[in-house]
């Protein structure tokens, strides 16, 4: 079965269906299109008998570098003028957000397989998926948590508990493979030329199970998640990055972008450069410099 996407590839064999997304030319970034083509893939693979565990990769050499922003930050698209409707953002963001959580709410298992970077938006999607298999240097991270953006599925604080939540949204850094298996973030961390071969002998193992236990297990584990407040969490998640994108310092982002480019000004917010509060007079061109001191 291959469905009919722009974003995204879907091939089903061996009971597993792959999904791949498809935009190797910009990382696979995030469209709202992609959101919606990845609910669709997993509506297929979820009433597809054939099928009983989902793998998400990313094609070329990322899983995803997080959503498209160029054209938004530079020409201002998708930024609500200064009275803005936060409903409405809620509502676009929440679409998305639900678009990438049709991976946790499948029923049939769900395996992201991780090399390169998820990061921002493409760790959204890699911790909506059951279990991350990572490649050990591969990255994950939430950088927006600097400016501009909050972790909508908010799924940092559900993987790895309050402090090393805390820790990585915080700072907005992003950490290794290997050091996201050794903090519990993923399941496992290999060698990247060993990525494909490992995920593929966990996502056979599960598809040895029968479909009505792999459904039941989830669902169990699943409700203790929504015990514990998951959907409130996330709207209130999906809420807060509406804010932080229309708050005078993501106003500061996106004038800043519009100045010097979209790249600059990811690379002073990701090198850790201070950002006032209240926004203030954005850099001089001469001032973009890099962690050692060289100039963009």
């Amino acid at each position: 079965m291959v469905l009919s996407t722009t974003t995204i590839s879907y091939e089903v064999r061996n009971h597993g269906a792959y999904i791949t997304l498809n935009r190797p030319d910009r990382l696979n970034a995030i469209t709202a299109e992609m959101g919606r083509e990845i609910a669709g893939a997993v509506a297929e693979a979820n009433a597809d008998d054939n099928v009983r565990v989902i793998v998400v990769q990313g094609a070329g050499r990322a899983f995803s570098a997080g959503y498209d922003l160029k054209q938004y930050a530079e020409q201002g698209e998708d930024v609500q003028p200064e009275v803005w409707d936060p409903i409405q953002d809620f509502q676009m963001m929440k679409a998305n957000t639900d678009n990438f959580f049709s991976l946790w709410r499948s029923s049939k298992p769900t395996i992201a397989k991780v090399r390169g970077y998820a990061v921002a938006g493409g760790s959204d999607i890699a911790l909506s998926c059951d279990l991350v298999v990572m490649a050990d240097d591969a990255r994950i991270g939430y950088m927006p948590a600097r400016v501009w953006g909050c972790p909508t599925t908010a799924m940092w604080v559900y993987r790895l508990g309050a402090e090393r939540a805390k820790r990585m949204l915080l700072t907005g850094d992003t950490i290794t493979g290997a050091q996201a298996k050794e903090w519990g973030l993923v399941i496992d961390a290999v060698p990247e030329a060993d990525l494909d071969g490992e995920v593929e002998k966990l996502a056979d193992r599960m598809a040895g199970v029968p479909i009505n236990q792999l459904v039941m297990q989830k669902m169990m584990i699943n409700q203790a998640y929504d015990n514990m407040g998951l959907q409130t969490t996330q709207n209130l998640a999906i809420l807060f990055d509406g804010i932080t994108r229309h708050s005078p310092e993501g106003r500061w982002f996106v004038e800043f972008a519009q100045q010097h480019g979209f790249d600059a000004a990811v690379r002073w917010r990701d090198q850790g450069r201070f950002i006032p509060d209240g926004g203030g007079p954005i850099p001089a061109v001469d001032e973009l410099t890099d962690s050692t001191g060289r100039k963009e």
